[in-house]
């Protein structure tokens, strides 16, 4: 399965106007942003709990990452509400379910195969103070991508360019970049070589963006 598997190619999903699609576990449906791969693919997906729903025990052999988008996602690790950001890098293991329902923002397999450094965070406790309208906290780095969560104010401007590409998730208020507007929920990814020109046109936006990494863009080996 293909799905904006193009990187060289500039993407935008309003993903709050798409579908939901049954996953192969009952009560778990989901919102396919790209793909290289069947069940076992390099993704990126926005994933639906229902309240009660639960995955099998299983291995991230090629690693995860999450946003928490709402609700309370919960593992044999703890509970994590809105808001939270978490690595799992490969070999990690776990038993994901939500007793009260969820929505997470999920990457898999786009993890260095060596990286074991496993965390989460309170993204909105990690911001910085305001400057010219915008906090950002750096969330992960390595040698092939930066993690970052940006903050900004009504008509604050973001200026971002990154040699190895960008993706941007809005989590929360509006933002103009260029030609596009991008609201909650809005994603976007841009190729390598081109840059995000964005302004917030709300308070209170939040934007998840991670740069570098398209070029590693790749189905897994299994």
């Amino acid at each position: 399965m293909e799905i904006r598997s193009d990187f060289s190619q500039k993407e935008l999903v309003h993903s709050e106007q798409e579908p939901w699609h049954a996953s192969p576990m009952k009560g778990v449906e989901r919102r396919m942003l790209d793909r290289i791969g069947e069940e076992v693919a390099r993704a990126t997906t926005i994933v639906r709990y229902a309240p009660g729903s639960h995955f099998s025990a299983h291995t991230h052999t090629g690693g995860e990452e999450f946003i928490v988008l709402e609700g309370v996602f919960q593992d044999e690790h703890g509970d994590f509400p809105a808001g939270t950001y978490v690595r799992n890098p490969p070999t990690t293991s776990h038993t994901p379910r939500s007793d009260d329902g969820c929505v997470i923002f999920v990457k898999l397999w786009q993890f260095d195969m060596d990286d074991r450094t496993q965390f989460r965070k309170d993204m909105e406790a990690e911001l910085s103070n305001f400057e010219n309208g915008v906090a950002k906290a750096e969330l992960h780095k390595d040698d092939r991508e930066i993690v970052t969560f940006y903050g900004l104010n009504k008509d604050a401007e973001l200026e971002i360019t990154a040699e190895g590409g960008l993706e941007a998730l809005v989590l929360s208020g509006s933002v103009n970049a260029g030609p596009d507007n991008l609201e909650k929920g809005s994603w976007i990814r841009i190729p390598v070589g081109e840059h995000l020109s964005a302004k917030a046109t709300s308070d209170g936006t939040r934007i998840w963006v991670k740069t570098g990494h398209l070029p590693f863009a790749e189905a897994p080996d299994v």
